[in-house]
């Protein structure tokens, strides 16, 4: 389905998964959201390549943040 065309989409861009999450949704049976975290930046055009072809097979995707990667262990 439409998480594995995604997916797909993440590796040929290079794109490393840190963390997936699937909520049901209230509004429909059988429909899910996903949460995704991973390695990169908003503004890095790999990611912007990889968020523009993943949106081809999503109703909806959305950044919830984008922040710069710690180069510092606390």
């Amino acid at each position: 389905g439409a998480l594995a065309d995604v997916l797909e989409v993440f590796k040929r861009y290079n794109i490393n998964l840190t963390n997936i999450e699937s909520r049901p949704s209230k509004k429909r049976q059988w429909e899910y959201y996903f949460f995704v975290d991973f390695v990169g930046h908003r503004t890095d055009k790999q990611v912007q390549n990889g968020l523009e072809e993943a949106r081809k097979h999503c109703l909806q995707l959305s950044v919830l943040g984008s922040f710069p990667r710690a180069t510092e262990l606390l």
